[in-house]
């Protein structure tokens, strides 16, 4: 599995997932890689997905010391932040010696949508990936709730609350658009009549209810990108991650993104979102942080931020208007 198709010193190791149709980001961020017989049995949905696939567990990292790496423990409740609250302190990520991240520190809150911008190469995407799990951090603390989630596998992480959409599609390529969001609430709701009226209800809410039997390889880029929205909240997300959200689409899609979003805050959800759209990102969030050299150059509302000096001229440029 690649993470937005990109590759280089602003992206690190990325989980390893077979490219078989129907095994994709969202399999992986719901269900731990685990080949033991007696771990308990897939839900009907994702057994079929699963058919025929072998996935590869990530091998585990040393330390950075050396020392060799620790196993995945439960999230442990400390002094990291409060409830609704995801944060980052102290981040740090070297490559060859090289530091791309430097002691950053960012917290996003329920209900508010929050950028993550910056040039290319400035440790953005290093990051946001640090947070969704598929990128491990060598120094810092990343809390959600105030638990720290650190050392957390991405799954883990899912289950916790910190929903991702990656910028590559991420639908159930061999499901339709009922069964992809039905795959997901089988995991979180037992109650089949509760799961299949939550079905509806998301159906309905993200306008895809006259898809429900279409085959998701057939839906056009904006109705794919609200299965995959509605599929991430039927796992109950607090925080959603999403990853180049405006990439590769055309100028009518763009309201329609920033709509889904405003849905999603208006739902109590914190949105943190990364991309190269400064315009579309800036016009949409409550405040930005803006990265530069690995470090975390201002925070601010869009105003505040179009109007530092520092930031137009290392960043946006002294024509820059949104």
């Amino acid at each position: 599995m690649t993470a937005g198709g990109r590759n280089g010193p602003d992206v690190d190791y990325i989980p390893e997932v077979d490219d078989t149709p129907g095994v994709d980001a969202a399999t992986y961020a719901f269900e731990p890689v685990d080949p033991e017989p007696q771990a308990r049995p897939r839900p009907p949905l994702l057994r079929r997905l699963a058919q025929g696939v072998q996935r590869r567990r990530p091998a585990r990292r040393a330390a950075p010391d050396g020392s060799a790496p620790e196993e995945d423990g439960p999230a442990e409740a400390g002094h990291f932040g409060a409830a609704g609250l995801l944060a980052v302190h102290g981040l740090q990520k070297s490559y060859g010696g090289r530091m791309v991240v430097k002691e950053a520190a960012l917290n996003v809150r329920n209900g508010e949508a929050v950028g993550l911008l910056g040039p290319n190469g400035a440790g953005k995407t290093t990051i946001f990936y640090m947070i969704t799990g598929l990128v491990a951090a060598d120094r810092g603390i990343i809390s959600l709730d105030g638990h720290d989630i650190t050392r957390l596998p991405m799954y883990r992480r899912a289950r916790l609350g910190i929903g991702y959409l990656p910028q590559e599609a991420s639908i159930f390529r061999g499901l339709n658009v009922e069964d992809n969001i039905r795959a997901v609430l089988e995991v979180t709701q037992p109650d089949r009549k509760e799961r299949e009226r939550e079905l509806d209800q998301l159906l309905e809410e993200f306008h895809i209810a006259r898809l429900r039997k279409a085959p998701s390889i057939a839906l056009s880029g904006g109705e794919r990108r609200r299965c995959e929205i509605a599929r991430a909240l039927a796992g109950r997300p607090s925080f959603m991650l999403l990853d180049e959200p405006f990439a590769g689409i055309d100028p009518i899609a763009v309201g329609d993104i920033q709509d889904l979003v405003r849905q999603l805050t208006r739902r109590g959800i914190g949105v943190l979102i990364t991309d190269h759209n400064v315009r579309e990102t800036l016009g949409l969030v409550d405040r930005a942080y803006i990265i530069h050299s690995g470090q975390v150059l201002m925070e601010g509302r869009a105003e505040d931020v179009i109007a530092n000096p520092d930031v137009r001229r290392l960043y946006l440029g002294e024509d820059f208007r949104l």
